[in-house]
């Protein structure tokens, strides 16, 4: 695994356990299908909540949310389609697509920026 591949990973790690400590339950990690990768499936209540991770180094040419594109919101769509079909109790329950960016921050770990409901399906 490479440099970057390390950080992706570590900074979902850390989304997974922000997520955690503000009330959420992990579901699912890396979920994988023919349309694509979700990075975190969580629980919030009886919403299942689809989490796309977003690592930058800095925020110079934009923050991690901004690269958070039309196509990459298809995939995801199709992704939690699949996932949803597939699991009918979450299919029977509310859903919702959150973006979490993180910047790599000199006095913190991390700085984060949580975006609940960043799609719209």
């Amino acid at each position: 695994m490479g440099v970057t591949q390390n950080k992706g990973k570590s900074a979902e790690e850390f989304a997974k356990h922000y997520l955690q400590r503000q009330g959420l339950t992990l579901v699912d990690q890396n979920y994988r299908c023919k349309y694509g990768e979700i990075d975190l499936i969580m629980r919030d209540a009886k919403t299942t909540v689809f989490v796309e991770v977003r690592y930058r180094q800095s925020e110079h040419f934009g923050s991690g949310a901004e690269t958070v594109d039309s196509r990459k919101q298809r995939k995801l769509l199709a992704s939690a389609s699949h996932y949803l079909q597939n699991n009918l109790k979450a299919a029977k329950q509310p859903c919702r697509f959150d973006v979490i960016s993180l910047t790599a921050n000199a006095g913190a770990e991390y700085a984060v920026h949580w975006i609940p409901n960043a799609i719209q399906s």
